[in-house]
């Protein structure tokens, strides 16, 4: 587990001035996002309530879930706001766009907020004709740094939490719009959806959606109908429902999926894992890039970018850099684990979180590459041709080499998921041994 320590100088609350959201951390000793009044003041509100409702929430099965605080990151023109539930399986984040702020421009930076009982309960009191301010980190308190030198409230931060972050971001890029409906037709496809944890999935129905028990192409996946309730509240301000997903076509398995609500001034968006008892942080989809070789001086050029210009698509990063699409897909999946970088499948581009993490941690953050690397320390693993020997701890596996990329295992983990979840270590150590040229 990596345990950051937050420390808040007094509670978030809805005073008189505003909406005073207190933060811990940033990139001074009073770190200031933004300071101005909500355009829209019912809308934020009633989203902010529901990116705090999805970190309350266990969709799956309770468990040890202690960091209930959203994320805020300022992003030169808009503030998002983001959090994972208990379960780790939905992920939340609102966007407050420009048109939906009156005040100074949101500088760069990402902290944790405050965002406790009393002040949930204010934010359902606000109405349409109130005045919203919200100052993030106000000059007048004091704010320790993430080190928490000053100790008013620990937050431990699991690992499980950036390894989310990392799989939200890998997973969500790949995703297009699959399905664009009005809020009314969402209001009424979500209150006629059956109860259940079944996997489903949705196509388009005229206006509307309907459900199929089978993916086709076209379909979205939907795993958990409950996990979408997040977004009731916000229907009646929305203009539009748009779902994102990966394409499927007859025979697919689970995928993650987007249910994004749209209004003129921001943007409330639930991101699904395959299947409700699924968290992302369990997910693989970033480990065969974590076992590039120049996954880290990719990072660090991204990086450098990515302080100056918070959002960039993928082919911008390859063009300034001047790295392959390859190693822009490595450096993204390192600085991921350290829950430096995010996806807007709206915008199509990644977008920089100021985080007190670095990248060393990614082996400690991911057993399976970390076994890897000690299959192939331990001399574990021998290849020929296009086949990898790797030793286990129940005998010796063989991993199918495709132009010198693994492309299965005999191993029984591999066989339960075939790839549904990354690759399994003894994968991992095989592209290992090759990037090194192990000799046969």
């Amino acid at each position: 587990m990596s345990v950051a320590t937050y420390s808040y100088p007094g509670p978030s609350a809805l005073t008189a001035e505003g909406l005073a959201l207190q933060t811990s951390g940033g990139c001074g000793t009073h770190p200031r996002f933004f300071d101005g009044f909500m355009t829209t003041p019912q809308t934020v509100a009633i989203g902010l309530l529901a990116v705090a409702e999805v970190a309350r929430a266990r969709y799956h099965q309770r468990t040890d879930w202690t960091s209930l605080d959203p994320v805020v990151t300022g992003s030169e023109d808009m503030l998002r706001f983001e959090s994972f539930s208990g379960c780790c399986g939905v992920y939340a984040r609102m966007d407050v766009l420009p048109s939906g702020l009156d005040g100074e421009r949101p500088e760069h930076g990402t902290t944790n907020v405050d965002v406790n009982v009393p002040l949930q309960l204010a934010l359902a009191r606000v109405g349409g004709l109130d005045p919203l301010h919200l100052a993030v980190g106000p000059q007048d308190l004091t704010v320790s740094t993430m080190d928490g030198s000053v100790v008013e409230r620990k937050v431990p931060l699991p690992g499980r939490w950036l390894r989310g972050f990392a799989q939200v971001h890998a997973v969500t890029a790949g995703m297009e719009p699959r399905v664009r409906i009005s809020a009314a037709a969402a209001a009424d496809f979500l209150r006629r959806l059956p109860k259940g944890r079944d996997t489903l999935w949705v196509v388009p129905a005229g206006q509307g959606l309907r459900l199929t028990a089978r993916p086709v192409p076209g379909a979205v996946c939907l795993a958990g109908t409950d996990r979408l309730g997040a977004l009731r509240g916000l229907l009646r301000h929305a203009g539009d429902l748009t779902v994102y997903g990966p394409a499927v076509r007859p025979g697919s398995s689970a995928v993650a999926s987007v249910w994004e609500l749209e209004t003129p001034t921001l943007r409330l968006s639930l991101t699904l894992s395959p299947e409700p008892y699924r968290g992302f942080s369990g997910e693989g989809s970033v480990l065969s890039a974590l076992a590039s070789d120049d996954a880290a001086d990719a990072a660090d050029r991204i990086s450098e970018l990515l302080a100056l210009a918070p959002t960039l698509d993928a082919d911008a990063l390859a063009t300034a850099t001047g790295l392959t699409a390859a190693q822009v897909r490595s450096g993204l999946a390192l600085l991921g684990t350290a829950g430096r970088v995010g996806y807007d499948v709206a915008e199509a581009t990644y977008f920089h979180r100021v985080m007190p993490f670095g990248t060393a941690a990614a082996e400690k953050l991911n057993p399976r590459l970390a076994g890897a690397r000690a299959l192939l320390d331990a001399g574990a693993v021998t290849v020929s041709g296009d086949v990898a020997s790797v030793g286990g701890t129940e005998g010796v596996y063989q991993v199918r080499l495709v132009g010198g990329a693994p492309a299965g295992c005999t191993c029984q983990w591999w066989a339960k998921h075939r790839g549904d979840r990354g690759p399994c270590r003894h994968q991992l150590a095989a592209r290992l041994a090759v990037a090194d040229r192990v000799p046969a």
